[in-house]
């Protein structure tokens, strides 16, 4: 699933395209919205929150989330789709710009002032203009007996953060997954590092949290299943981690570096 920088970097991508143009193409697929036209309406800025997408079309939002498929397109009129066309959900055009939206997990629209009830729910935006630092420690620490791993994949903790920035972190402050978040020592201190990993990957086009921008050097424990600790060279482990069979996320640890 994408994370809050891909996110935010889509969004940035959908702004500069469509921010301030009139639509002369609205085209949603989904049977609830079908009907729905907004040619004609001027698009006023595309903005990400947490992992959500938001265009806001005069009275009206467009609210997006990628879920595990979905991405945004943006091509020039008549440039070739680079994904099937029954797996497109939304089609947003200007006169210069057409943006395609596929294998969107969800995609509605509502009316502008009745956003808070579709991301009314979420924590603090890691990479929002609200960021609120003691906000998302107060949430964390509410909960004192649930795994760490759990509470920084919780949305509602603090908004933006996946499965790679989880596995990570949590390698970078040495501690399992599972380790309750009471036992993490100086939880403001994993809150900082939270902010500081997202907002050093927000431009970039590969991931990086070692500081290493190097096929196979660039994460620490994500996706590194048995092959040695860039650190101290034990084994990576893998398992499950997740509130219910269907929030279970692949979870990786260093047996010696994370107690």
């Amino acid at each position: 699933m994408p994370e809050g920088d891909t996110v935010y970097r889509a969004a940035h991508r959908l702004h500069t395209a469509l921010a301030g143009k009139v639509l002369t193409r609205s085209d949603f697929r989904v049977p609830a919205f079908a009907t729905v036209d907004l040619v004609g309406r001027t698009v006023d800025e595309v903005v990400p929150r947490g992992k959500h997408l938001l265009h806001r079309i005069g009275d009206l939002t467009v609210h997006s989330h990628l879920k595990m498929e979905g991405r945004w397109d943006v091509y020039a009129p008549g440039e070739r789709w680079r994904r099937p066309a029954h797996q497109a959900r939304a089609i947003l055009d200007a006169e210069d710009v057409s943006t395609v939206g596929f294998t969107l997990g969800v995609l509605e629209v509502v009316p502008r002032d009745q956003e808070s009830e579709v991301v009314g729910h979420l924590g603090p935006d890691l990479l929002g203009p609200d960021w609120d630092a003691d906000l998302a420690l107060e949430n964390l620490t509410r909960d004192p007996a649930r795994p760490v791993g759990l509470a920084l994949l919780d949305q509602r903790v603090l908004a933006g953060l996946g499965n790679v920035y989880r596995n990570e972190l949590c390698f970078l402050r040495g501690v399992l997954p599972t380790r309750p978040v009471s036992e993490v020592h100086d939880p403001a201190r994993t809150i900082a590092l939270a902010s500081r990993l997202i907002l050093a990957n927000r431009d970039r086009s590969h991931r990086v949290t070692t500081g290493v921008d190097r096929p196979g050097r660039r994460f620490w424990v994500y996706g590194r299943a048995g092959k040695p600790c860039l650190r101290c060279g034990t084994r990576i482990r893998r398992g499950d981690l997740g509130d219910s069979e269907l929030t279970l996320r692949d979870t990786y640890w260093c047996p010696r570096c994370q107690t």
